[in-house]
């Protein structure tokens, strides 16, 4: 009889243990993509613009405002969102040599949000921009706080 009350004993404390499981696992936070469209930039307000630089050096930079749509196509807010991306200038020469995330989306709501970033480009690289194979990838959970 006490080998039949340990096993009943360890088959309880088992399911104990699975329902707490269940209730307390936390969420499990998703890579999520982000489709970018109706891509557009202009020049950025006086106030962000004074004082451009490029990071390599003191050259002298346009800021630019890249604006467009992100589409959340999921039912959940998306988090994080790194934006990847090329840009170009008229003579289709890389705007940002050797690097394709150009900027991040705090909070994306499902369905379709506006969403805005700020670049420099280099003085002397023509206009008009092009702006190429934009996407976004970010979280179902909040990861950074």
């Amino acid at each position: 009889m006490q080998k039949y009350s340990q096993i009943i004993s360890v088959a309880f404390i088992s399911c104990i243990l699975t329902v707490f499981s269940w209730v307390y696992t936390p969420e499990v936070v998703a890579l999520t993509q982000i489709k970018l469209f109706d891509l557009d930039y202009h020049d950025c307000p006086a106030e962000l613009a004074e004082g451009s630089v490029i990071s390599s050096g003191s050259a002298a930079a346009n800021c630019f405002i890249v604006t467009g749509k992100a589409e959340n196509g999921t039912y959940k807010t998306v988090y994080d969102a790194d934006i990847f991306g090329r840009i170009y200038d008229a003579n289709n020469n890389p705007v940002m040599q050797n690097r394709t995330r150009l900027g991040s989306i705090a909070e994306i709501p499902p369905g379709v949000s506006d969403f805005e970033f700020r670049i420099s480009v280099a003085e002397n690289q023509p206009e008009p921009l092009k702006l190429k194979q934009f996407k976004a990838a970010g979280f179902s959970g909040k990861v950074r706080r």
